[in-house]
Parts: C-alpha cells; sequence; structure tokens
C-alpha cells in the first residue's frame, strides 16, 4: 500500500469530488452515475457502502430502501440475492430505469480500470457500527492492494472508523462531521485520520488552521454554489465534496 493514515507523504487526491457519483445528473450509487461523473472529467468519486444481511457490502446511502430503489424495508436486513434484484435507477428517471444496485467490489474494478479515485463513506445501518467498518476495511485493503493510492475511509460514526482502523490500520482514513461537537478534533486525532471532511459551513480560517496545523486536510461537503467554492478556496482548503459536476471543472 503506497500510504498509510498518517505517514505524511503527499496527499494524493484531487481537489474535486463528484458526489456519490454525478450528483444529481444520475442515480446516485450506482456505476451508471460513476461513469457519468467520470464524461464530467471528475477523477475522484464519493459513494456510500454498507452490509448487507449475509455480509456484502454495497452501495446506498439511506438505511432503507424506498427513496432510491422499488424495494422496501431496512437494506441491511436483506440478502444481497434480493438486493440484486432491485431497481435503483427507475426512480431518477425513465433513462436509467433497471439499474441495479452496485456492490463495492464492482465499483472498484469501474474505478481501478480507469484510474479513478474513491472515497468511501462508511455508512452502516444503525447499530451495525463495528462490523460494517472492519469489513469495508477488509474488503478495500484486498480490492486495493496493488493499487498506487487507497480508497479514503470516511465516516460520521467514529465506532466504525476505528473498527476500519483496526482491520486495516495502512488505509487512510477521515472523520466526517455536520456539527463541531465536543471532542471532535481530539477524535479524529485518536482515530490517526489523515483529514477531517465537514459541513462545508462549518470551516473558518480558524478551524482550517487548526486542522491543517496537526498535518490533517480539509475537506468539504456537499458544495453546490461557485461562490461557496470560491470562498472554501480562499479558506485554503484541500478538498469539495459536489453535485454539480455539469457545473465545475475538475481540472
Amino acid at each position: 500500500m503506497a500510504m498509510n493514515s498518517c505517514d505524511g507523504l503527499r496527499w494524493p487526491y484531487p481537489r474535486w469530488i463528484a458526489h456519490r457519483g454525478a450528483g444529481q445528473l444520475a442515480p446516485e450509487n450506482t456505476l451508471a452515475a460513476f461513469r457519468l461523473g467520470a464524461t464530467f472529467g471528475f477523477r475522484m468519486f464519493e459513494c456510500d457502502a454498507k452490509l448487507s444481511a449475509d455480509g456484502v457490502v454495497f452501495l446506498m446511502h439511506d438505511a432503507t430502501l424506498e427513496r432510491t430503489t422499488n424495494g422496501q424495508g431496512i437494506g441491511g436486513d436483506q440478502p444481497w440475492q434480493a438486493l440484486s434484484q432491485l431497481d435503483a435507477g427507475g426512480w431518477h428517471s425513465n433513462a436509467f430505469a433497471g439499474e441495479p444496485l452496485p456492490t463495492l467490489e464492482a465499483l472498484a474494478r469501474f474505478c481501478l480500470a480507469n484510474g479513478h479515485l474513491l472515497n468511501i463513506e462508511i455508512k452502516p445501518t444503525p447499530g451495525t457500527e463495528a462490523v460494517t467498518g472492519q469489513a469495508v476495511a477488509q474488503l478495500a485493503a484486498r480490492l486495493w492492494q496493488a493499487a498506487d493510492v487507497p480508497p479514503l475511509l470516511t465516516s460520521f460514526k467514529p465506532e466504525a472508523l476505528a473498527a476500519a482502523q483496526a482491520a486495516a490500520p495502512a488505509l487512510p482514513r477521515g472523520l466526517l462531521i455536520d456539527t463541531l461537537w465536543d471532542g471532535w478534533f481530539e477524535k479524529a486525532l485518536a482515530l490517526q485520520c489523515v483529514a477531517v471532511v465537514a459541513n462545508h459551513k462549518l470551516w473558518d480560517r480558524a478551524t482550517v488552521a487548526h486542522v491543517q496545523g496537526a498535518g490533517l486536510k480539509c475537506l468539504s461537503y456537499t458544495v453546490n454554489e461557485d461562490k461557496v467554492a470560491q470562498h472554501l478556496l480562499g479558506l485554503g482548503t484541500d478538498g469539495i465534496i459536489t453535485d454539480r459536476v455539469d457545473l465545475f471543472s475538475p481540472s
């Protein structure tokens, strides 16, 4: 593995990251979305990974199936064979009807074949934080074992990141935060994170300086307006996750 979690090597990731593949232009977390995002020149993508009932790592944001598939109930409660039959594209538009839920392994094949990089958000079904973090990290370590640049593992759940750290310590990690909750910075350091990935509204000059001063990178989600992006660039932040693959040039 070319880079471990906190070794101070050159940051290998581009500034611009396509959210869930192609933002809102395609059904999120499907291979169609990542293919579309690539046509806009994006070299790095963000995805959400969770566990099926029988331990398959697949891509989906919500705990429940209703919003982004034609299924019902909690996705993590169902076996992969059932999940693999769902339509994960028809909710978006007729053009994507029949698009399946992908496994993380399928996305890895696409990214590795095309030289794309990945930010894998560990998105556990509630109550499965540790087992999901462990499974995602172990799988990612195996899939990317020969890659020059590993995926960046992130999560809002410190328990998931801790399990990932124990399972595959060489994979870089980032703590996702939506508020500056008490102890967030210390937790990122304890998890040996290489980055803090924050709601873009949380960054100001002092917070950026604090994080970067400890050797961590500052990433932002989800940035869809040019004035916000310019503000973050002015603050000296290191990465921007966006839905607007049609607005921002990732070069």
